[in-house]
């Protein structure tokens, strides 16, 4: 992976009390092609150095929430709502979603996962989906994926 300063970028790390965190930054500045990078983190005014594996682009496809209970894919008026939860972390990543339409309580298309809405981020087409994964069965994974 190639990142540049100015790049836009979401690092995942652990927060103080041990709990996996996602923040929004940009590239402030690349020490080697395998790192250490600056990140230029939102609402701070230092930069912090971190290894280059802790970071990636903000695309459609990596930006993602990782929530816990199954309550929230079970039950359809709680899966509704995951729809907004992943748009505001869309929007605090800075992504322009172009067009978005709900597919109302969501349509399960497999076990343990359902597609939530379309969407349309330039000229690309996406589905958002939440997934329940085998090895992490109490996680939803709520993320984009081009629509074939």
């Amino acid at each position: 992976m190639t990142l540049s300063p100015g790049d836009r970028i979401r690092y995942e790390c652990t927060a103080d009390d041990g709990l996996p965190l996602v923040r929004y930054g940009f590239i402030g500045g690349v020490a080697a092609s395998n790192g250490p990078v600056v990140v230029m983190l939102d609402g701070e005014l230092g930069g912090d150095v971190v290894n280059l594996t802790e970071v990636q682009p903000v695309t459609i496809t990596t930006v993602e929430l990782r929530l816990h209970g199954t309550d929230l894919v079970d039950e359809p008026s709680l899966r509704r709502g995951l729809l907004s939860l992943w748009h505001a972390e869309a929007d605090t990543a800075g992504l322009d979603i172009d067009w978005l339409r709900p597919m109302g309580d969501g349509e399960c298309d497999r076990p343990g996962g359902w597609c939530l809405a379309e969407l349309r981020v330039g000229d690309e087409r996406y589905v958002l989906r939440a997934v329940q994964t085998l090895d992490e069965p109490d996680v939803v994974r709520i993320h984009a994926e081009p629509a074939w």
